[in-house]
């Protein structure tokens, strides 16, 4: 046997163990009545921006007409519907509230079947999987996409040492970027000092991008009310700027606050921060005020902004 099809049956190997360690050989995916193909169809609705069908299919490999006999089973079970984009020739998809209802416990299901499958390893060996897992992706790339343009980086929850940092390069970037003074370090520390003190877990929480154990971003999600949750302190390291963790982080936040059962996610910002904007504007939010200020030094115009969920 020539070592090319050996190596293609060790891989076979794996995938045989792979699918039965994370049981997905049943009919219904996490003891749901959904295939584990219809469930990723619904996760694809769930995290991304009012996606189109063909943006679904692109992204799961998946047959047209499959693709759109189960679209058509989700809409008469009342689980998604379609929505008028700014090109009216083409519909957007979107979970509905019996959708997303349908969906949270898949998602928390999942999630929690892999925290099961990681919780008997230590960090050192949950690490070497996820830095087996990075290499395997680098290796076969993401679709169509260049293989150098594949994202290395995780996002996981704070730990230990985490809130330091951020409010440390907070007061570094936004000093060096925009000229902002360390009462703007100040701020950014009270923030982290009263997640900190007040968290509640059930309804808060806060990611970071990571890569190589090097923290290059991260996003607050903070309560405000029962139905109203803030956005606060998204940032992004220069040197990773461009991946799309900005984007990721968003996504993160908003899909934690659904899943929650928040209504409305609001943010505070200022009008010099473009790139943030840009991704807040590209998630549907919208800007509802504006006011004047100089609290960091110098003359800048503060943005409110909101998105229903």
């Amino acid at each position: 046997m020539r070592p090319i099809d050996q190596r293609a049956e060790a891989v076979r190997q794996f995938n045989r163990f792979y699918t039965r360690r994370i049981g997905i050989l049943g009919e219904g995916h996490l003891g749901s009545p959904f295939s584990l193909t219809e469930t990723r169809v619904l996760y694809e609705i769930a995290h991304r921006d009012r996606p189109t069908a063909s943006e679904i299919g692109e992204a799961l490999g998946l047959d047209r007409g499959y693709l759109s006999r189960t679209l058509r089973s989700f809409k008469r079970g009342g689980l998604v519907a379609t929505v008028a984009g700014d090109d009216r020739r083409r519909a957007h998809l979107m979970l509905t509230a019996a959708g997303r209802k349908a969906f949270a416990p898949l998602d928390r299901g999942a999630r929690k079947a892999v925290i099961e499958m990681l919780g008997p390893l230590s960090d050192a060996e949950q690490e070497g999987i996820l830095d087996a897992m990075g290499t395997i992706r680098a290796a076969f790339g993401d679709g169509d996409r260049p293989r150098e343009l594949e994202p290395s980086y995780s996002i996981r929850t704070h730990r230990p040492g985490d809130m330091g940092w951020i409010v440390h390069r907070h007061g570094v970037l936004y000093s060096k970027e925009y000229g902002w003074d360390e009462r703007f370090e100040a701020l950014v520390a009270r923030v982290v000092a009263d997640f900190v003190e007040e968290f509640d877990p059930a309804r808060e929480r806060c990611w970071v991008a990571e890569r190589d154990g090097e923290i290059l971003g991260s996003i607050f999600a903070v309560k405000k009310s029962k139905t109203v949750v803030k956005l606060r302190l998204l940032y992004v390291e220069p040197s990773a700027r461009g991946l799309g963790i900005g984007a990721r982080l968003v996504d993160e936040m908003i899909r934690f606050s659904r899943d929650v059962g928040y209504k409305r996610i609001v943010l505070w910002t200022q009008s010099d921060l473009v790139s943030a904007r840009k991704i807040y504007k590209a998630k549907g939010f919208e800007l509802t005020g504006t006011e004047g200020h100089d609290l960091f030094g110098s003359p800048l115009t503060a943005e409110t902004w909101e998105l229903a969920l």
